[in-house]
């Protein structure tokens, strides 16, 4: 089946921060050094060749721009200074702007205006929900269940929640389609299914198959290992900060989304206490690598943060001001600051709903999920190859 080519898709990528692989004549040496790249992927010199040429279909269905944790060794060695590792987090930009069918991820990447608006729309919206609902201000002690309580609060946590979990899921249904029904997935498939025969098939490969590798996922998921065998000693810091405020941001949000009840408690709990345990837990590892990650924008001290994308800002400073705003919410809980600590909570919430409406299904906090899937798919159509 032949390939549609765009000619315009590298101009039109400029938009998702793509600025200057036309520059590149495809050496390989980003490829030689990357030491995730392999015989079978070949990146980043495969896609930058795809995106030269406006193979678009052949971007939409590569694994490369996944596999890439951009630890900046590329464009470190590129002789044509084409930034590579730049492109590639270019591409999961635009990647997840296809992916997405409802447009918003690409207005969120192609339009400041569009980004800030819609965040500060959602922040108005809670603001005002909570001064014309919310509870009593008792001025003696603070009694956040009297204001906000908490049963109130789970079950407009609950409705987000699952809000943002259709938008999620059917738009990493989309990604699925697009890498099973490629034509390496459907060579994977023609080779399995016919053999086996057996159950049932999802695009060609047998259930029991996505079945036995999804520890795959999980472990991709919970633990970024990926990331961890860059072989250079200093990329193992990078890891333990990736891995640091994935697991605070995914940590605190299950605290705050499905153990409201035990989270939010008008008595404090002692500081041994499992729930206070993890809540500190979330907000050292959001607070301390979000620290790092804008500290070495600001400095550009690696290649990796040399140039950044207005949705990488928003995205840091909006995850920054969740932890923090938290931080104080609680230091107003012990030292007994009642009418502070209830306006900090309506600001609190002002800052983290609009990050997690608009950022976990649209933006960059969709790539946890991404990345992930992709990984485990790929491991899925190694598997149903082997079984033919």
């Amino acid at each position: 089946m032949g390939q549609t080519i765009n000619p315009e898709l590298i101009t039109d990528l400029e938009e998702f921060g793509v600025k200057d692989a036309a520059t590149c004549f495809n050496c390989g040496n980003c490829t030689a050094v990357c030491s995730l790249s392999s015989e079978s992927v070949p990146f980043p010199r495969k896609v930058i060749r795809y995106l030269q040429v406006g193979a678009k279909e052949k971007l939409l269905e590569s694994p490369e721009p996944w596999l890439c944790y951009y630890c900046g060794d590329c464009s470190t060695t590129c002789p044509r200074q084409a930034n590579p590792g730049e492109v590639m987090m270019g591409l999961r930009r635009y990647l997840t702007s296809l992916y997405d069918w409802t447009g918003i991820s690409r207005l969120f990447y192609v339009s400041k205006a569009f980004e800030i608006t819609a965040l500060a729309v959602v922040a108005v919206l809670v603001g005002l929900a909570f001064y014309l609902f919310h509870g009593p201000m008792p001025t003696d002690r603070v009694a956040l269940n009297v204001f906000a309580p908490n049963h109130v609060i789970e079950l407009s946590d609950l409705v987000m929640a699952a809000v943002l979990t259709f938008f999620l899921m059917s738009n990493a249904y989309r990604m699925f389609k697009s890498v099973m029904e490629s034509s390496s997935g459907r060579q994977s498939a023609e080779r399995s299914g016919p053999q086996k025969g057996k159950g049932l098939l999802l695009k060609g490969v047998p259930l029991g198959i996505y079945a036995r590798e999804g520890k795959e996922f999980i472990l991709q998921f919970l633990t970024q290992r990926k990331f961890s065998s860059c072989e250079r000693p200093g990329k193992r810091l990078l890891w333990i900060n990736h891995l640091l405020a994935m697991s605070g941001y995914s940590l605190m949000f299950l605290l705050v989304v499905a153990g409201i009840r035990w989270f939010q408690r008008d008595e404090i709990y002692s500081f041994w206490n499992p729930i206070r345990l993890l809540g500190y837990y979330a907000t050292f590892g959001i607070l301390y690598a979000v620290t790092y990650a804008i500290a070495g924008r600001v400095k550009k001290s690696r290649s990796m943060w040399e140039f950044s994308h207005a949705t990488d800002w928003v995205f840091l400073i909006l995850l920054w001001l969740t932890a923090f705003s938290g931080i104080l919410i609680h230091l107003g809980r012990l030292l007994n600051l009642p009418m502070t600590t209830y306006y900090v909570y309506v600001a609190h919430l002002m800052i983290a709903v609009p990050m997690l409406v608009l950022e976990v299904p649209f933006a960059k906090w969709s790539h946890q999920l991404y990345r992930p899937l992709m990984l485990y798919l790929m491991k899925v159509k190694a598997k149903a190859a082997e079984m033919g």
